[in-house]
């Protein structure tokens, strides 16, 4: 059953930053991180159960290759992405940021 995937706004603001970042490191690369993003988005909105939660009702999806997370809540009929995170950041930083947004 595929669930409606809702973004807050700041995940433009996560993904703008990371592609950019990656893309001035080499050509192509910011590219490759979109495209894993949005693999991962799809594969959650497939089956959005399949991560644990990590924090409150924050469910965490690591990207395959890079060094980030899709963190999200599951409801019954829709999927909330809160933010794509790197994973070196402060886990308090992190919970931080989610319960703000």
């Amino acid at each position: 059953m595929n669930h409606k995937i809702v973004f807050r706004k700041e995940v433009e603001d996560d993904i703008f930053l990371a592609y950019h970042w990656y893309e001035e490191k080499s050509i192509g690369l910011g590219e490759e991180f979109l495209r894993i993003f949005y693999t991962s988005v799809a594969e959650i909105e497939r089956n959005p159960l399949a991560w644990r939660k990590v924090y409150k009702d924050f469910r965490r999806c690591l990207l395959k290759r890079f060094p980030y997370a899709v963190y999200y809540t599951a409801a019954k009929k829709h999927i909330l992405i809160y933010g794509v995170i790197h994973g070196a950041r402060n886990t308090v930083f992190t919970k931080t940021l989610l319960d703000k947004r």
